[in-house]
């Protein structure tokens, strides 16, 4: 059995408390196990929090003659996309995958060519680590540590988007164990 879930979230430090309770209820329900759930909605955590600070505007809306493309149907005229953000959540068999998309500038290039299947050197630590003492900059990272595959990526003149997953543990008389 197969799930998902979406969300569409005002840019607001108080949506990610609520994305992290929405995905850790749905986990709990589903039966996954407890260590896999903490993993994923500390990650989840970590991307909205990212779509929260960096997600915002990346054109004047408002500008006379600015162009207007729709960004899905929860996209309005109004401009507000630009004060939200989507989760969507997957959960197909034995891996629960989970997308945060928002209306931002998107990441630098060098952000947005990486993704966790690449091996990482020490050099490339390097590289992408914030210094030891940044107050901020650990989110992108602490969630490729938690993941199994992890792809951060552009939509070009549409925002970003953090994909990552992870292969479920199940516990006894799970709703949707794996047949």
């Amino acid at each position: 059995m197969s799930m998902w879930w979406s969300l569409h979230l005002r840019r607001e430090a108080a949506s990610v408390p609520l994305a992290r309770r929405f995905l850790l209820g749905t986990m709990e329900t589903a039966g996954v196990d407890p260590d896999i759930s903490f993993d994923l909605s500390v990650a989840l955590s970590e991307a909205c929090a990212n779509a929260v600070e960096h997600g915002g505007d990346r054109r004047d809306v408002d500008a006379p003659g600015a162009p207007w493309d729709t960004w899905d149907a929860w996209d309005e005229q109004s401009g507000s996309a630009s004060g939200q953000y989507r989760v969507t959540a997957y959960l197909d068999g034995e891996k629960c995958r989970i997308e945060v998309a928002d209306s931002g500038p998107g990441f630098p290039a060098r952000c947005a060519l990486r993704t966790a299947d690449q091996p990482q050197s020490d050099q490339h630590q390097q590289q992408f680590l914030p210094p030891v003492g940044a107050e901020d900059g650990r989110g992108l990272c602490l969630i490729e540590q938690l993941a199994d595959h992890v792809h951060f990526g552009n939509r070009p003149g549409r925002g970003a988007v953090v994909s990552f997953d992870k292969v479920l543990k199940w516990r006894e008389g799970a709703l949707l164990m794996v047949s």
